[in-house]
């Protein structure tokens, strides 16, 4: 007999976890681990209010015994803040953390998350954003170097093959198809004779940083299923 895909055993540690502190207020170091000193990264407050929005689901699935009621207030509490700290009305722009102007590829993944619709006129002036500052012949930095948290480093770096991708998930969601196909196809120009990739793109299209990364293969993956996905259905 298979076993059962979620144990009475897991369930109860789940239950366990969001009785625990949510300690979604304090700031950190990002996604990017730069080392510019702790902040209250947008990313990371969407991630928050992912894995609580998340546990909700799963608990009313599974009927897991936890305060709904306390767990949704903090989802929606994340949520606010999120709308109210991290949004530039004059930018129209999702911002890298709370109080700068500056730009993180990383809130590309926002509706990829299910955060926000991905035609919600402010995902799509963060990707008209993004696009105008973050992106350079289609691919895409993570942040502007010098701008927002400093990551403690010198000179420039490559462009960050995840947040390609991103972009190109974003943008099929978006309902941007050409434009997502366009950036998806070129990307293909840049993987190695395996068809792999690093964790960023030199100024002369040579592979920087890990190699192969995995998370780069896996927002590749997340991006081929959606736009052929999209595609199929134009068709």
């Amino acid at each position: 007999m298979p076993n059962p895909i979620f144990t009475a055993e897991e369930a109860a540690a789940v239950a366990r976890l969001l009785k625990a502190e949510i300690g979604w207020t304090r700031p950190d170091d990002g996604i990017w681990e730069v080392r510019g000193g702790q902040q209250n990264f947008v990313y990371s407050k969407v991630q928050c209010w992912v894995a609580l929005d998340r546990a909700l689901r799963l608990a009313t699935k599974r009927s897991l015994s936890i305060d709904f009621p306390r767990l949704a207030s903090v989802r929606n509490e994340i949520y606010e803040t999120i709308m109210t700290k991290g949004w530039d009305p004059q930018r129209r722009t999702f911002v890298q953390h709370f109080g700068t102007e500056a730009l993180d590829a990383s809130n590309l993944i926002m509706p990829l998350v299910f955060f926000i619709s991905p035609t919600d006129p402010r995902m799509r002036g963060t990707l008209e954003r993004t696009m105008a500052e973050l992106v350079s012949d289609s691919l895409v930095y993570r942040y502007e170097v010098g701008k927002g948290a400093g990551d403690g480093l010198t000179g420039a770096e490559g462009t960050f093959n995840m947040c390609t991708f991103w972009l190109v998930e974003a943008l099929t969601r978006a309902g941007y198809l050409e434009q997502a196909r366009y950036i998806f196809e070129k990307m293909f120009t840049y993987a190695n004779h395996l068809g792999l990739y690093a964790e960023e793109i030199g100024p002369c299209g040579e592979a920087l940083g890990n190699f192969p990364q995995a998370f780069t293969h896996m927002s590749l993956i997340s991006a081929a299923f959606n736009l052929d996905r999209r595609l199929d259905r134009r068709d």
